[in-house]
């Protein structure tokens, strides 16, 4: 045997080497959600669960809202929730992939229990951290070019890279789209489908919550709870919506041309709440909202 040869035999014989290989065949739809929290409803709704185990990450596969699904935990981050997504697309038959979880709201006209459908998603913090002038202004180092996003002090959100089946080319991008034939079905399932305005334990909403399908979401490496970040993240990019999972999802699934989308339900303000932040209080109203909105999606789906 060659040396090139000796070479790879070992290393794909070695403990960390792994090959991906299909654990099911069947076409499914990936649905995904951060925690345990957000996962509670729809595990106990799967029909015919099935588990699997890889990377220490439980994979369920079965039927949810009578289409055949594998269902996960991504992990909270968006390093977590990519890795799991390209997990999920190399060892399943994957047709699209699904987010239903929590989220802080950044528009001031939604509300706590609010079901936000984004029609695309972005990094806001894929940045640079700038270096400050003499005046207190940050700038740019100048080789670099602005991505004509306003910057919240030394942060300058920035276009990310993405290489995908079928480019020659790095195509940069700010925002990834959720698959538009999606979001039609996502507005035909909001129109007839009601929220929960208390939980469990009792808990209720000042308003009741509302269904939005379109605008924008972004995600980040970090737990937002503050007014004035908030209304920079509104105004910069007229989100609705920030997490920490959904454009990372967004972003693998458009590098491997798979259909893509989140549903998040506003379990707290990211900061904009009169009071201390509500998450820990509104969280399983929030998650069972979001899993109502992706169970009717699921079910709306053709065949």
């Amino acid at each position: 045997m060659s040396y090139l040869g000796r070479t790879l035999a070992l290393a794909l014989l070695s403990p960390g080497a792994t090959l991906a290989q299909p654990l099911d065949s069947e076409p499914r739809i990936a649905v995904m959600s951060a925690f345990e929290p957000e996962w509670t409803t729809l595990l106990a709704d799967m029909a015919e669960p099935q588990e699997h185990v890889l990377n220490g990450i439980r994979f369920i596969t079965g039927n949810l809202g009578g289409k055949p699904v594998v269902l996960f935990l991504s992990g909270v981050s968006m390093v977590n929730a990519a890795m799991t997504t390209q997990l999920v697309l190399d060892h399943f038959n994957v047709e699209g992939v699904i987010f239903s979880g929590i989220a802080g709201g950044v528009d001031p006209a939604l509300s706590i229990g609010d079901v936000v459908v984004a029609a695309e998603w972005s990094q806001y913090l894929e940045s640079v951290f700038a270096r400050e002038s003499p005046d207190g202004s940050f700038a740019l180092p100048p080789w670099m070019e602005p991505s004509g996003i306003a910057s919240y002090g030394m942060i300058h959100p920035q276009a990310v890279g993405v290489m995908r089946q079928g480019s020659e080319t790095v195509e940069q991008l700010l925002w990834f789209p959720a698959d538009p034939e999606w979001l039609k079905v996502a507005e035909q399932v909001a129109g007839r489908t009601t929220l929960e305005d208390c939980g469990t334990a009792g808990e209720c909403l000042a308003e009741a919550p509302q269904i939005i399908v379109g605008g924008k979401g972004v995600s980040g490496q970090a737990f937002v709870d503050n007014a004035e970040f908030r209304e920079w993240v509104h105004a910069t990019f007229d989100a609705q919506v920030l997490d920490m999972e959904s454009a990372a999802v967004a972003h693998v699934a458009y590098a491997n041309r798979v259909p893509f989308i989140a549903f998040r339900s506003l379990s707290d303000l990211a900061g904009g709440g009169e009071g201390a932040n509500q998450m820990a209080t509104f969280m399983d109203l929030a998650a069972s909202n979001s899993a109502a909105v992706m169970t009717a999606f699921l079910e709306a789906l053709p065949d």
